[in-house]
């Protein structure tokens, strides 16, 4: 394979790791296999810029003098929300002629700024999904994905997603096993798909503030397959059903319903993913009842039977673990995907 060049857009106010994630990727995959990626660094005029977190980065070059990569690679942070019409007008110029397009958190905005995003799929950081579709119509924007790969364009979403989506496309170009060893070097999980959510139903409810909900939010992530109707757990809570139900979406954000589903399909993700349980097992133990509820909930929220989830994103290594039934008590919810998750309270 050719020498592939990867171009990283340096700006002041970017986020540190949506930089040094990916680069830290294509760098170990150059380590692997010697010669396949150059990874080069450019700002607009050549000059250093400070990260929002303080670090100072020195670039390679001016963005001027950049050769057109095989990987454009644009990275997010708060100078993404006021951005030097400059970049802009260079992403707008010089995106169209790389190989792969790619975006890690708010980076996307600036694609889309550049007019890149229009007519296609993709995905930002949670909390600004909503701003890029209304600012952005022409784009078709996903808010739960971790990546979006839309042709030759990928977007990604907040943070560490940039390492999963770097991996992806190494995956692509050099194989599982390359990718595989760099994940373990950078000790992150290698299969996080691009499907899978930003964040585990745990931490896309807020906590509650009472003891007692709190309680009862872990109570349905250790028993995905007990009664969780609103009347059993209002009686966990020693409250009525209709003060229950107000006082959860009040200190949550979500109805006891919404975060329940949200629990269940992500508890029959992850026994899909790490064990060779059958799907009628599955479907008991995350509290579908059948495997055709369980296929129902899966098309609805991802598009795809259970079946064919586990096709696609189970490892290609054998299964380490057998099905028993059952989750050990506190991390019925929890699953490499969303443990390297970021948490909902940082801000970009």
């Amino acid at each position: 394979m050719a020498q592939r060049t990867v171009l990283v857009v340096l700006f002041d106010d970017v986020q540190s790791l949506d930089v040094t994630g990916p680069v830290e990727v294509f760098a170990g995959a150059d380590a692997h296999v010697p010669g396949t990626y150059r990874v080069r660094t450019a700002s607009l005029d050549g000059g250093a810029v400070r990260t929002s977190s303080g670090l100072t980065l020195v670039p390679d070059t001016a963005l001027s003098d950049a050769p057109d990569p095989h990987i454009l690679l644009v990275p997010g942070g708060r100078g993404t929300r006021t951005p030097d019409p400059r970049l802009t007008d260079w992403l707008r110029e010089h995106g169209p002629r790389a190989e792969r397009l790619v975006s890690v958190c708010t980076g996307a905005i600036l694609l889309a700024e550049a007019g890149l995003l229009d007519g296609r799929r993709a995905t930002t950081h949670w909390a600004y999904c909503d701003t890029l579709a209304r600012d952005h119509p022409a784009i078709e924007v996903h808010t739960d994905p971790v990546y979006v790969r839309d042709g030759h364009v990928s977007t990604s979403a907040g943070v560490t997603a940039g390492i999963d989506l770097a991996l992806a496309l190494v995956e692509e170009d050099l194989g599982r096993e390359v990718a595989l060893g760099i994940a373990r070097h950078l000790v992150v999980f290698l299969r996080r798909p691009g499907n899978q959510a930003q964040f585990s139903a745990q931490l896309a409810a807020q906590t509650a503030r009472r003891e007692p909900l709190r309680e009862v939010q872990q109570w349905i992530t250790e028993h995905p397959d007990g009664d969780l109707s609103v009347e059993s757990l209002a009686a966990r809570a020693l409250l009525s059903p209709r003060h229950f139900a107000r006082a959860f979406r009040a200190e949550t954000g979500t109805t006891p319903g919404r975060y329940v589903d949200r629990v269940r399909l992500e508890h029959a993700r992850r026994l899909l993913e790490d064990t060779a349980g059958g799907v009628e097992e599955i479907s008991r133990a995350s509290g579908y009842g059948t495997a055709e509820a369980m296929r129902r909930a899966f098309v609805k929220a991802l598009a795809v039977s259970p079946a064919e989830y586990r096709r696609r994103f189970r490892p290609a290594a054998p299964m380490r673990r057998t099905f028993t039934g059952s989750s050990p008590k506190g991390n019925a919810c929890r699953s490499p995907s969303s443990s390297s998750t970021a948490s909902p309270h940082w801000t970009p």
